[in-house]
């Protein structure tokens, strides 16, 4: 991969729990795999005061703490964290972002860096206009001749269409829309990226993807956590904008899309905006008869009792936030009229889960004893957590006499493949935004119309006045997403799946 020019990345609300468990892990995993500029210096801003040297003793025991991975690759951490430099840093500051400026000029002159800024918003988002005013006005974003400032955004992006397009006009005031990178660490895993190899370099699924041979498509992603320490950010959130309205609807987009005509970021980010706009729109009625809403009780997961979400830390006693939806929805276009697809997501499920079906059409005629029924009968399952990898279930004979039929699974996993290790979402979405590359990140038009098709929603359960349904915690959800589950699961003449074959892929030489 390409190494990136040498750079400066500015990390806002540095002090937080971000830059602790995911973007100094993931920016050492980079320095290790030597894909960090060959001129290159982070600088952590936050409010605590403390010295560079304080920061840097802190955050190498907190990685060892962290991760075994970083334990035992230790031995260059403090190589590493010669890169580092911490500036205490006040957001609300006028004065404080021109002593920022003057910190990144020192750093960049005594380390012989080019003029390029990578701003990382590892801050609050309610602090995000206020950053960017700031950089705006102490001349950071001025883009010099050769040189490059970027802007790398954490979700949420707005809270519904007006606060979205309210943000996105304020970045734009600061930045060029090509240098905003609206990070989604999903589009960081391999399995979400495998997805548009899968499609379009494989003659023997692309000309089946579509209305005339695909039955449905579902879309999971459950956890067995629950909102843990989020409490008072999740009271402003809930499920569907925490997850439906980015990555799941991101997921959806990168299966259903059309070939783009280059895959390049324009040309990828085009298609992904024609998807979210032939959403089909929901009213009332569909919102109550296909999008189903539950937050969690509690209950027992993993053998441990749990409380109920409205007894975590940070949760209003009363609260009607939910923490699962199970939605049925239809894309208008001419690829998948009349295909229904599937979400399923929520906190305190049955089971960590993430991963896409393909439910193909069932053979038209049943000429063998033991022959699967079901729309479930022929499966593609890209699993994206945990065990990244893919499976195609289908029928095949039973050996011995006869034509007995019965269903069995092919499967991959990332895991067989010994020498490559998967690298970490964050990892690579970093790599790809110090490149340049912003194929893997939303753009302002995609964030928009995902509210827009989520907004009718959100303000339908605001105003529906009825009491949030509850599901125990370990279970599979409320009754009603369960049963949304059954019109394409084909649980009820499915068989079970008694053998397995695995796909062995041969490992790599130094001549392929």
């Amino acid at each position: 991969m390409k190494i990136p020019d040498s750079q400066i990345l500015v990390i806002f609300g540095a002090s937080g729990d971000l830059t602790k468990r995911k973007l100094l892990p993931a920016l050492y995993e980079l320095f290790i795999r030597g894909l960090l500029p060959r001129a290159f210096k982070i600088v952590c801003a936050a409010r605590t005061a403390m010295s560079s040297e304080e920061f840097r003793r802190t955050r190498i025991a907190e990685m060892l703490e962290m991760s075994d991975a970083t334990a035992r690759n230790s031995s260059r951490l403090g190589e590493f964290f010669g890169l580092v430099e911490y500036f205490p840093f006040d957001i609300g500051s006028a004065d404080g972002y021109f002593l920022l400026r003057d910190e990144i000029h020192r750093v960049r002159s005594e380390a012989s860096i080019g003029d390029n800024i990578v701003f990382y918003m590892g801050a609050p988002p309610a602090v995000f206009p206020a950053i960017v005013d700031g950089i705006r006005e102490c001349g950071l974003a001025a883009v010099p001749d050769g040189g490059s400032r970027r802007i790398v955004v954490e979700k949420p992006f707005g809270t519904d269409l007006k606060s979205a397009r309210a943000l996105n006009e304020k970045l734009r005031s600061c930045f060029h829309e090509d240098s905003i990178f609206r990070i989604d660490h999903y589009l960081g895993k391999e399995t979400v990226q495998n997805i548009v190899v899968l499609r379009f370099s494989n003659g023997i699924f692309e000309p089946l993807w579509n209305r005339n041979y695909i039955d449905s498509v579902a879309i999971t992603a459950s956890e067995t956590v629950g909102v843990e320490r989020r409490g008072s950010y999740y009271e402003g959130a809930g499920a569907l904008r925490d997850m439906v309205q980015n990555h799941l609807l991101t997921l959806m987009a990168f299966v259903s899309m059309e070939c783009p005509s280059a895959f390049d970021s324009a040309s990828v980010r085009n298609e992904i905006v024609k998807v979210l706009k032939s959403l089909r729109p929901m009213g009332e009625s569909d919102i109550r008869r296909n999008v189903f809403r539950g937050q969690y009780s509690g209950g027992n997961v993993g053998g441990k009792a749990v409380c109920g979400y409205r007894d975590e830390p940070g949760v209003e006693k009363n609260s009607e936030v939910e923490t699962y939806v199970a939605m049925k929805f239809f894309i208008d276009n001419w690829r998948w009229g009349g295909v229904p697809f599937y979400f399923y997501t929520g906190k305190r499920m049955s089971k960590k889960l993430s991963e896409i079906v393909i439910n193909f059409k069932s053979a038209p005629q049943m000429f063998f004893a033991g022959q699967c029924c079901g729309r479930s009968c022929n499966r593609l399952v890209l699993r994206i957590q945990p065990d990244e990898g893919v499976s195609l279930k289908f029928g095949l004979k039973v050996p011995g006499a006869g034509f007995q039929s019965t269903q069995v699974s092919m499967d991959f996993d990332y895991s067989s493949l010994a020498d490559i290790t998967l690298p970490d979402a964050y990892a690579r979405l970093l790599l790809d935004a110090m490149r340049g590359d912003s194929t893997l990140f939303a753009r302002s038009d995609a964030v928009e119309e995902g509210w827009k098709f989520i907004d009718p929603i959100e303000d339908y359960w605001k105003n529906c006045g009825s009491e949030i349904p509850k599901y125990p915690a370990g279970s599979d959800g409320t009754k009603e997403g369960v049963e949304l589950s059954f019109e394409h699961s084909g649980a009820s003449c499915s068989l079970p799946i008694k053998n397995e074959l695995t796909v062995a892929l041969p490992k790599a030489s130094n001549e392929d």
